[in-house]
């Protein structure tokens, strides 16, 4: 039976199994996988992560759909759904035993908040593969000096390696959106969030100074820096856009220990 996709919740079904097989090969799953799937939908991908992995935990926030994975997936003892919205789903409770790994074919009004929601349990996760507006996924590997690097590419980039892994069409989905999409993955790595002396004062300070992009740090970040300008690693009269993720963690540390 056909079901009508919920505009209010974002929905966009993938409905390529070509396309859902090479993404499930991309993302190089295994036998050994606790894997969580945000928004399930119609299961394209779930019942292929379910052949291949140890333990999949599919969160749907759509009561109907939640309900016939229910029945769809029967033969399939490893799978759990859960009928929840993903942005209040406690992660922690399932990554007491292994490091998750994470997939989704994601509503792209909430990218944002579910990376954000991701990357606070950074610790927990081994890497994160999500489908998104291509534009957005752009933004997320972008480099310093150019116009897409941004609040998510030094957030994104400071907790991980991410690499854009497929281009994928709008056609393949329903209804088709308005934009094409790309499969991203966030390889979370300790290498530089070991060297962050408080990972919430990093995201505040990056987040102030990309919201004024168009200022020289200096301005922008002028609560923090006014009383030491003197002492920090950085160049003030740099726009965001010029400094590496280093240089970010590096400047948020010289502020914190003197916050």
């Amino acid at each position: 039976m056909r079901i009508k996709p919920k505009q209010s919740l974002g929905q966009n079904f993938l409905i390529d199994r070509n396309v859902a097989r090479k993404i499930v090969v991309v993302a190089d799953f295994s036998k050994d996988d606790v894997v969580v799937e945000i928004g399930a939908g119609q299961g394209v991908l779930t019942r292929l992560l379910a052949a291949r992995v140890k333990q999949l935990i599919a969160v749907e926030i759509d009561r109907y759909l939640a309900a016939r994975l229910q029945d769809d997936l029967l033969e399939f003892d490893n799978v759990d759904i859960v009928h929840k919205d993903f942005l209040k789903y406690d992660l922690a409770s399932v990554a007491a035993t292994s490091p998750l790994r994470i997939i989704g074919n994601i509503p792209y009004h909430i990218t944002s908040p579910i990376i954000f929601k991701v990357l606070e349990s950074a610790a927990k996760i081994r890497d994160m593969v999500l489908m998104m507006q291509r534009e957005v996924a752009e933004r997320i590997v972008a480099p310093p000096d150019c116009k897409a690097y941004g609040i998510l590419s030094v957030i994104s980039q400071a907790y991980a390696d991410v690499k854009i892994l497929l281009h994928i069409p709008r056609t393949v989905f329903q209804p088709q959106p308005k934009v094409d999409s790309s499969l991203v993955r966030w390889t979370f790595t300790s290498q530089r969030l070991d060297t962050m002396r408080d990972r919430e004062f990093f995201r505040q300070v990056v987040r102030r100074a990309f919201g004024q992009r168009r200022k020289m740090l200096r301005n922008s970040l002028s609560d923090y820096v006014d009383c030491h300008r003197d002492s920090l690693p950085v160049a003030l009269e740099n726009r965001p856009e010029h400094l590496t993720v280093k240089q970010w963690i590096d400047l948020a540390n010289a502020l914190c220990s003197v916050k």
